[in-house]
């Protein structure tokens, strides 16, 4: 489902849309100069967002080629080419020395080729010690059974885990003062009382977007396997509606600053404290977030 959402022409914000950007750069302090990584960085409208609203240097690494193409073409486009740069690269092995960024975000797809486990071990290994890990994932908010994971995970195109597993492989790769917050509010398609799976395809996008997506898709990957995905749609619509069992969540903490030559921990510049809100969520209480999708304005074309 992705993959189809990646093939419109109009660029959207990710899940949680321009609030959960908003929020990344309020807990991690963003400011002018900071070079910030998205992975994967899809059609860079989280990166654009940051560079136009905060002046920070973007990076992004996609392992999508098409994709990538687009990308590269829309920024070009929009005069952002400059300020954005965007590569090629596995989100398991990132294409960056050690230690270089201020902040690292993670997006839906970042397990959708990988495991989680060496996708997250990428992001700090590339981070600078005090720097900002934010994951942004698909979480389950339910005990499921296997046969219903696996068919959520291949439709949703990404591997969901509980948020204590997340935290867990955070904690595991080096980061500290976990902050988390819950981004899957009533209004969001993970809800009971809504109709559709996500991501909302049959919402997010006109009679006649879905038209040329669906051209694309066959296109790309013929008849049988887009009508096999579309398939797909009404099992997991009426597993995402008989219970509540996937939401979104926001995942952030700083990499660890190892202990210095004297014995004492050297101080991050710019470190963020964690908000008073840490304390309930280690515990298993979530911050409400806002809601889940955003749009990303017209296609520059």
């Amino acid at each position: 489902m992705l993959d189809l959402v990646h093939l419109s022409h109009r660029p959207l914000f990710p899940p949680g849309g321009v609030d959960i950007c908003r929020q990344i750069a309020l807990l991690t302090g963003m400011k002018k100069g900071d070079e910030v990584l998205v992975v994967p960085s899809g059609l860079a409208v989280t990166l654009e967002h940051f560079a136009r609203e905060y002046h920070v240097v973007g990076s992004g690494v996609e392992d999508d080629p098409i994709l990538l193409a687009r990308a590269e073409e829309r920024l070009r486009v929009i005069g952002m080419l400059e300020r954005v740069h965007v590569q090629a690269g596995e989100m398991d092995g990132l294409p960056f020395r050690d230690g270089i960024f201020d902040v690292v975000i993670a997006e839906l797809g970042l397990t959708s080729r990988v495991s989680a486990e060496s996708a997250v071990a990428e992001m700090v290994r590339v981070a600078k010690p005090g720097a900002s890990v934010v994951l942004v994932q698909a979480v389950w908010k339910a005990p499921v059974d296997p046969v219903r994971r696996e068919i959520l995970s291949q439709h949703l195109g990404c591997r969901p885990l509980m948020v204590v597993e997340w935290k867990r492989l955070l904690r595991d790769a080096g980061v500290e003062g976990l902050h988390t917050e819950d981004w899957s509010d009533e209004e969001t398609a993970f809800r009971p009382q809504i109709t559709k799976p996500f991501p909302d395809f049959s919402e997010l996008f006109t009679f006649r977007e879905k038209l040329g997506i669906l051209h694309r898709a066959r296109q790309r990957w013929g008849w049988v396997a887009v009508g096999t995905a579309l398939a797909r749609v009404r099992e997991v619509h009426k597993l995402l509606t008989q219970e509540r069992v996937l939401g979104l969540d926001l995942v952030m903490g700083l990499k660890r600053v190892e202990t210095g030559v004297e014995g004492t921990p050297a101080q991050p510049s710019g470190d963020v404290e964690a908000p008073a809100e840490d304390a309930r969520a280690e515990e298993g209480e979530q911050v409400s977030g806002l809601p889940l999708f955003g749009d990303g304005g017209e296609d520059p074309k």
